[in-house]
C-alpha cells in the first residue's frame, strides 16, 4: 500500500513540477493519476503536512513548496510512509513455546528486510524530483 500512495505521490508531485503554479486542481492531477481526487486530495494533504506541497482551496489548486531539485524522494516516501510501520513484513514467528529455528527465524529476517529497506532510503535520497522530471523530458 505504501509503494502506492509514494508512486501516486510522486505523479503529484511530477505533475505540479511541470505546470505553472496553481493550475493544477485533484480534478486536473485525478485525471492524469487515473483514480479519484478525493485520493488525490487526501495524498496532498499528507504532502502539505510535510512541507513538500502548499494547497489552496477552491480554484487555487496546489504547488511545490520547494524547488524540485530540492525535494528528495526519501522525503515523499517518509510521507507517504506510516511511521513504524516496516515496508517489507515478516511472520511474526510461532506463538508458545515453538522450536528453535521457528524463534530464530522471524529476527534473522527483519534484520535482512531492514537492512534492504534502508539501502532503499538511501537510494531514494540521492535522487530529487528534479532529476526525475528530467528523466521524464527525456523518455
Amino acid at each position: 500500500m505504501v509503494a502506492t500512495r509514494f508512486a501516486v505521490a510522486i505523479h503529484i508531485l511530477l505533475l505540479l513540477a511541470s505546470e505553472p503554479g496553481g493550475q493544477a486542481t485533484s480534478g486536473r492531477i485525478a485525471t492524469s493519476v487515473g483514480t479519484n481526487p478525493v485520493v488525490i486530495r487526501r495524498l496532498a494533504g499528507q504532502l502539505a503536512r510535510a512541507g513538500l506541497l502548499r494547497v489552496r482551496r477552491g480554484p487555487g489548486g496546489a504547488e511545490l513548496a520547494r524547488p524540485a531539485e530540492e525535494i528528495s524522494l526519501a522525503e515523499v516516501w517518509a510521507a507517504m510512509r506510516r511511521q513504524g510501520m516496516p515496508l517489507l513484513p515478516s511472520h511474526p514467528g510461532p506463538r508458545g513455546t515453538g522450536d528453535a529455528l521457528g524463534r530464530a527465524v522471524p529476527g534473522l529476517l527483519r534484520g535482512v528486510l531492514d537492512e534492504a529497506e534502508q539501502a532503499m532510503e538511501r537510494e531514494l535520497a540521492g535522487t530529487t524530483l528534479r532529476q526525475l522530471q528530467e528523466r521524464l523530458v527525456d523518455a
